[in-house]
């Protein structure tokens, strides 16, 4: 699907008036996760941000630059807080069960109904056409299989995993189910559910090294 000049093209130049550029970001982020990339005009993330388009254009560029470092930063404060919680010094099926319920915290994070996950609910349906968003979304899955696989070295170099365990398939399944659970929040299921999905997979994946809470 060809972009609008408005989104792709050379951004025009403006003189910006007073603003706070992360707290732009940020109401931004939340407009393009209420209505998708396609759904969000710049006159909504205008109306959001109390900027003027040449104010955003001057600050971010264009609407898909703009998105793209929305985007940016949602992986970078997500994955930020799964490491933080993988890297605790607790078990792993404690770790495991603590990065889900982080993961939960971002999906329910919005007033009302869940909203999952940002990028599940808004850049995965434009990689198809767009190659710097699938490149964008690509580079993240592979961030979350590094992040579980490393916590999954350990648990095996520990002894909570069996010596012949594969932190690498192992990683593929724990993202796996992360992923499940954001296309299941935003499907309606209840963080109660969503839970319990979770501590069932842990339960598989660290296959009697211990019970999850």
């Amino acid at each position: 699907m060809p972009r609008k000049k408005s989104e792709t093209g050379p951004a025009p130049r403006g003189r910006p008036r007073a603003y706070d550029t992360q707290t732009a970001l940020k109401q931004a982020t939340e407009t393009f996760w209420r209505t998708g990339y396609a759904g969000t005009s710049l006159d909504s993330i205008a109306a959001a941000t109390g900027m003027n388009p040449p104010s955003l254009y001057a600050a971010f560029g264009n609407k898909h630059a703009l998105y793209l470092e929305a985007l940016a930063r949602y992986w970078e404060d997500s994955l930020a807080a799964t490491r933080e919680a993988l890297a605790q010094d607790r078990p792993l099926p404690d770790s495991l069960m603590a990065a889900y319920d982080t993961a939960l915290s971002i999906y329910f994070s919005g007033k009302g109904s869940a909203r999952g996950c940002f990028v599940v609910g808004t850049a995965v349906t434009e990689s198809f056409d767009d190659p710097a968003i699938r490149s964008n979304v690509a580079a993240g899955l592979r961030r979350i299989d590094a992040d579980f696989e490393t916590r999954f070295r350990t648990a095996r170099e520990t002894g909570e995993l069996a010596s012949d365990a594969d932190p690498a398939a192992l990683a593929v399944v724990a993202a796996a189910t992360m992923h499940t659970i954001a296309i299941r929040a935003r499907a309606g299921a209840s963080r109660a559910e969503l839970r319990e999905v979770a501590r069932k997979a842990v339960s598989v994946i660290c296959g009697g090294a211990g019970k999850a809470n």
